[in-house]
């Protein structure tokens, strides 16, 4: 914990800057969700540190204090408190799911800070208070794509994995929803949050006879039950929202991710061709990473990205107010071939959503 602290804090601490842009974020950096946590705030350091390196914002650095949350909610409520009261934090950034993002709520609007880019596509954070800035598509846009794409070539036959809570709840009745233009229903297959996916959960999948399992969960379950599935001899063709992490997906399943098909609410780390893509990588590289970039990491790049336009645009000294009415003001930003598109009275300015299937080596093919 003490050493992912330091990190933040260390790439801040360059000679000359007149003062501290304090970005607070609770993340799991420990506990079987680190990866995500990691590349979540590793993803904004790379661009912040390509900020400062530059001179940062008005002649002041910013510096990326994170603290760890263990994927637990009432640990993420504590942190919450402790960069607001504490580190007088500006904004938030980053929280690893719309669950961890929840707790923070009450005194994001108490406290009037801007809470930007929580990593979830769930409509209950979109509904909560004035504050909340998101830059991905919805688990709503992401289901469509699914749908529409494995409905068009006459896959129908849908079993759903998801959380036995409301958001869960939420994404399968969506399916449900966009299914309906192909005269079907899809079969519910719920599991507990920050559980082991069971026996019973891989015979009830097994006993729906699916033509596709669309997931909805973290990437552990997604691993779990397609370990279960190959153990007992059974193979269905799998897909998983962009909530799961397509990077640690790889990580978790190695070959067997092969053929798994995921959906991505920013392009894929290879895509070259793609400014923004292009100057994270850069970036990610000046971090001085070994691994290349993630998915994960590169959505939260460029989060960080459209968090600086903001500030860039706050004037001379960046407060919560300050930034909280630049964000307000942006209409259309293109990052570098990733647009975000804020309008009057909405905060929600993304749209992207493609699709990739894994190869044997763990790399995506769009």
């Amino acid at each position: 914990m003490l050493r992912f602290l330091f990190l933040a804090l260390a790439l801040a601490a360059s000679p000359g800057f007149a003062a501290d842009i304090i970005i607070g974020q609770s993340a799991p950096l420990s506990g079987g969700n680190a990866d995500l946590g990691r590349d979540i705030r590793n993803g904004a350091l790379a661009y912040f540190k390509k900020v400062n390196d530059a001179g940062g914002i008005s002649g002041n650095a910013i510096k990326l204090v994170t603290l760890d949350d263990k994927n637990d909610t009432k640990l993420a409520a504590v942190n919450t408190q402790k960069l607001l009261d504490e580190e007088n934090a500006v904004a938030l950034f980053g929280y690893a799911s719309s669950t961890l993002s929840l707790p923070a709520m009450p005194a994001v609007a108490d406290r009037k800070v801007p809470f930007f880019a929580p990593f979830t596509g769930a409509d209950t954070i979109r509904k909560q208070n004035d504050y909340v800035y998101t830059v991905r598509a919805t688990y709503a846009d992401e289901i469509e794509k699914i749908i529409n794409f494995w409905g068009s070539l006459g896959s129908t036959n849908v079993t759903v994995l998801h959380y036995d809570d409301a958001v869960g709840a939420q994404n399968f009745e969506t399916v449900a929803k966009v299914l309906q233009k192909f005269g079907k229903k899809p079969v519910s297959v719920s599991i507990k949050r920050n559980a082991d996916v069971t026996d019973l959960n891989m015979r009830e999948v097994v006993a729906s006879d699916p033509s596709i399992l669309v997931v909805t969960t973290l990437y552990a379950p997604v691993a779990q039950m397609v370990k279960k599935l190959k153990g007992a001899g059974k193979q269905y063709m799998v897909t998983s929202l962009s909530f799961a992490g397509a990077s640690q997906i790889a990580k978790a399943l190695g070959p067997d991710a092969a053929g798994i098909s995921v959906a991505l609410t920013v392009p894929t780390p290879t895509s070259h061709s793609i400014p923004v893509v292009r100057e994270c990588a850069d970036a990610w590289g000046a971090l001085g990473q070994k691994e290349a970039m993630s998915v994960t990491a590169l959505e939260s790049c460029i989060a960080a990205k459209v968090l600086v336009e903001g500030m860039r645009k706050a004037g001379a000294s960046v407060t919560r107010a300050s930034l909280h009415r630049s964000l307000s003001a942006i209409t259309r930003y293109d990052a570098g071939g990733y647009v975000v598109e804020f309008k009057p009275g909405f905060r929600h300015g993304g749209s992207y959503v493609g699709m990739a299937v894994f190869r044997a080596d763990g790399g995506l093919r769009s």
